[in-house]
């Protein structure tokens, strides 16, 4: 079972940011600006530390949430999308003229029980 995953066309346009800038990295932080939205950087230029925790590889990216904006999230499948717009984060997507979000829905009991058991 999976917390994450990505749409087609977001898979897309992370194919598209690997070819310019190689190795990338998501990460939803929570802080201001659009850091409550899913943010790709280059894998060398976001800094992870103990107050981050890995959700998994949509689209073979590495995805990090703050473990704050986690506590939040935790009981959620997420769904990386991407949608025209231009968000005001530093984001790699957004000269693109678009921009990651997230779609969400609550675990099913099935996976809600999965999760629970890891937490053990």
């Amino acid at each position: 079972m999976k917390r994450i995953d990505i749409t087609p066309e977001a898979t897309e346009v992370v194919r598209k940011l690997e070819e310019t800038h190689g190795s990338l990295i998501f990460h939803q932080s929570g802080g201001c600006c659009d850091g409550s939205a899913p943010m790709i950087f280059e894998k060398d230029d976001m800094y992870l530390d103990d107050s981050d925790v890995f959700l998994g590889e949509p689209g073979g990216v590495p995805f990090y949430m703050n473990k704050d904006q986690f506590e939040y999230w935790q009981h959620t499948h997420l769904t990386i999308d991407i949608t025209q717009g231009r968000g005001s984060s530093f984001s790699l997507e957004i000269p693109l003229g678009l921009r990651f979000i997230i779609h969400s829905r609550l675990f099913n009991e099935q996976e809600q029980a999965y999760f629970q058991q890891l937490k053990k």
